[in-house]
């Protein structure tokens, strides 16, 4: 159950007193929303700051609609995308950016629900190959044509190969969580 901020009073110190507990009660979702799409911990602890730096700032328009939790999550998938964005070259990124492209895909009521448990189930249902590019891909974080390279394959093949892995993926999580 998510927490919901009581009527605010006015005033920095009601703010930040309020803020403590959105914190301490949604600091572990956070940071292991951030943690489990981020191979380095200290970019994970980095962009946990920053999302509830940024929360904190935003407080005032929090409107209840939602859980707060849902709220600060969203938040912190804001931060995630801009780090994507940014630093978008390095080969670590690659797994983050499958994460946040097979979150968009899925269709659930709580539009943070993490869909890492599924993808071991999902996986299964790829063939090896499939397995294996996108392993080296998300994983090693090698380019396309270094994949080709590596399994004896034309490029296109490859690009072929990675489109179909990514669709079965899609429709298995939808699937999942449909």
């Amino acid at each position: 159950m998510g927490t919901r901020l009581p009527d605010r009073p006015s005033g920095d110190v009601h703010q930040a007193a309020s803020f403590s507990g959105v914190y301490s009660e949604n600091y572990v979702a956070v940071y292991g929303y951030l943690r489990a799409r981020i191979l380095r911990t200290h970019d994970t602890e980095d962009l946990c700051q920053e999302a509830f730096l940024r929360a904190f700032r935003l407080l005032k328009r929090y409107d209840g609609s939602t859980p707060i939790k849902y709220w600060v999550l969203g938040i912190a998938r804001n931060v995630l995308r801009e780090y994507v964005r940014k630093v978008g070259r390095r080969k670590e990124v690659a797994w983050t950016e499958l994460c946040l492209e097979l979150e968009e895909t899925a269709q659930t009521e709580n539009p943070y629900e993490d869909i890492l448990p599924l993808l071991p189930v999902c996986t299964l249902q790829l063939t090896e190959s499939a397995r294996d590019a996108l392993n080296l891909r998300y994983m090693a974080g090698l380019k396309l044509q270094a994949i080709a390279d590596e399994t004896d394959s034309s490029l296109s093949a490859v690009k072929v190969l990675m489109h179909r892995a990514r669709q079965t993926l899609r429709q298995c999580i939808q699937k999942q969580t449909g």
